[in-house]
C-alpha cells in the first residue's frame, strides 16, 4: 500500500546568496518559512517543484520538504529542516540575529 501523501513546501537554496529560500503561493521566493505555499496534494506539490526547477537563475537544488500547518504558517517536521529555516548555528549572524530565541 503507499505511503500516504503529507503536507509539503518546496524549498531551495538562492542562487546569488545561498540563503534557504521557499516558495509562495504567488510565486515569489521568500527566505520566511511561514510564508511559504504549504501543499497537500500530492500532483500540485510534483507541479510546483517542476516549476521550481525550471528557475536555475534564481534557486539551486529544490525540493520538497515535510510541513504542518502551525497557528503561523508552515512549521517544519524534521530536524534538517528546523536547522535551514532558523540558519547556522555556530553564532547569531543572518535569520538568528532577527530570533528573539537566540
Amino acid at each position: 500500500m503507499p505511503r500516504a501523501f503529507t503536507p509539503k513546501v518546496v524549498t531551495a537554496n538562492a542562487l546569488l546568496e545561498g540563503d534557504v529560500v521557499y516558495l509562495t503561493e504567488d510565486d515569489r521566493w521568500t527566505r520566511q518559512l511561514t510564508e511559504a505555499e504549504l501543499i497537500e496534494d500530492e500532483a500540485h506539490a510534483q507541479l510546483r517543484l517542476l516549476d521550481a526547477e525550471m528557475r536555475p537563475g534564481q534557486v539551486v537544488g529544490p525540493y520538497l520538504a515535510d510541513a504542518v500547518a502551525g497557528p503561523d504558517g508552515p512549521a517544519p517536521v524534521h530536524f534538517r529542516e528546523t536547522f535551514r529555516a532558523t540558519g547556522p548555528s555556530n553564532y547569531a549572524h543572518g535569520k538568528q540575529v532577527e530570533s528573539k530565541n537566540v
